[in-house]
């Protein structure tokens, strides 16, 4: 039951929480943004919701655990690495005046993309800890 806890936090921070913050004048209808910027930004929006949406069916309905986790860890992970090569593309996570959303003095994305990222990673492997202190006993 952890895995889909985690997996259903996840999603609802990719799926619905980053699209809710994100549709608007600082992302998609910014004025700074090339028009080719913007239809990135929103297939990216697309594209992770529709696999959000998956994500809870096969978690949900068909009971698949691990596709839906990994595909949770790849949306997920792929930002963080975005994050962290974000100077070999001159990217940032400030907008144009110098603001940051932060929390505690964390960048709030990373925060929540970071502690929702090792919940699914720690559910797995906690899981699979107890699958394997429970064979071998």
């Amino acid at each position: 039951m952890i895995k889909k806890i985690a997996i259903t936090f996840s999603v609802i921070l990719y799926a619905i929480v980053v699209p809710f913050l994100d549709i608007n004048e600082t992302h998609v209808w910014n004025p700074d943004w090339t028009p080719h910027a913007r239809i990135h930004e929103v297939w990216q929006l697309i594209t992770n919701s529709s696999i959000g949406v998956l994500c809870l069916w096969l978690v949900w309905y068909k009971k698949e655990v691990v596709l839906s986790s990994l595909l949770s860890i790849l949306v997920m992970g792929g930002f963080i690495l975005a994050f962290f090569l974000k100077d070999g593309y001159d990217g940032s996570m400030k907008y144009l005046d110098g603001s940051e959303k932060t929390i505690l003095g964390i960048n709030m994305a990373i925060l929540g993309f970071g502690t929702a990222f090792l919940f699914l990673i720690l559910s797995h492997v906690l899981t699979k800890t107890k699958k394997t202190a429970h064979n071998n006993v």
